[in-house]
């Protein structure tokens, strides 16, 4: 697997407005609300691609597609996604993940903003994707 650079990290929070006080006002974070829902991120931050407060119900729905986080799952509190050069190095990554023993989450897919992506979880609960957003690869270099 060869991890280009680490695309995304985001706090997952069952209480968004909680989140929001300490992320936007008192650490000043430049975080917008995505339109039509309720993640919170930026990608003007220094030294980080994409930050983001994501909603558990948006995350549950991401992995599971229903709201709710299910009950003999460990709720996550972060996501961490690392890209990847091309959806072939997606395929590829989630198969090295299921022959090594870590169980996906879901298989890749296209989310609705156009993000390919396949999630595990890992024993401390962290969500960990494995990105491909073709996107970010215009600005490899930054």
């Amino acid at each position: 697997m060869n991890i280009l650079f680490v695309a995304s990290m985001a706090i997952i929070t069952p209480e968004l407005a909680e989140s929001r006080k300490l992320f936007m006002d008192t650490l000043g974070l430049p975080l917008a609300r995505h339109e039509g829902d309720d993640y919170y991120f930026s990608e003007k931050i220094a030294g980080a691609r994409h930050f983001g407060v994501w909603p558990l119900s948006q995350a549950a729905q991401s992995c599971f597609g229903t709201t709710a986080w299910p009950p003999d799952r460990q709720i996550p509190q972060s996501c961490i996604e690392f890209e990847v050069a091309d959806v072939d190095a997606l395929h590829s990554a989630a198969e090295e993940l299921q022959a090594k023993g870590y169980p996906l989450l879901h298989g890749v897919r296209k989310e609705p903003w156009g993000q390919i992506i396949a999630r595990v979880q890992t024993d401390e609960g962290v969500i960990v994707g494995i990105s491909y957003a073709p996107w970010l690869h215009d600005n490899a270099s930054s």
